[in-house]
């Protein structure tokens, strides 16, 4: 019997440059950024962007609560000109 690990996407295919979140629950938003982060920080990406939309505002500072903490993450800031401003936070990850 074969187990297989839950993924977003296909095996030996690095994930997408950016991962949603709208519309989640801030649960959900937290372990689905926790995962998207391992996967993209093993598959050797340096810089991502999380989605998490505009809002009340709550779930972008959940999400930047959140690497802050995370050691995959070496920074962040607010998305610029074209990359989404407050929807969109700039992850730059760690070395590996």
């Amino acid at each position: 019997m074969t187990i297989m690990s839950k993924q977003t996407y296909p095996p030996d295919t690095p994930p997408a440059n950016e991962v949603h979140l709208r519309r989640l629950t801030a649960d959900e938003a937290i372990s689905k950024l926790d995962k998207y982060l391992h996967d993209a920080f093993v598959s050797g990406m340096k810089q991502v962007k999380v989605v998490h939309g505009k809002g009340t505002g709550t779930l972008r500072m959940l999400v930047r609560r959140e690497l802050s903490r995370n050691s995959l993450v070496r920074s962040f800031r607010p998305g610029g000109p074209g990359e989404g401003r407050e929807g969109v936070t700039v992850v730059e990850l760690a070395e590996k």
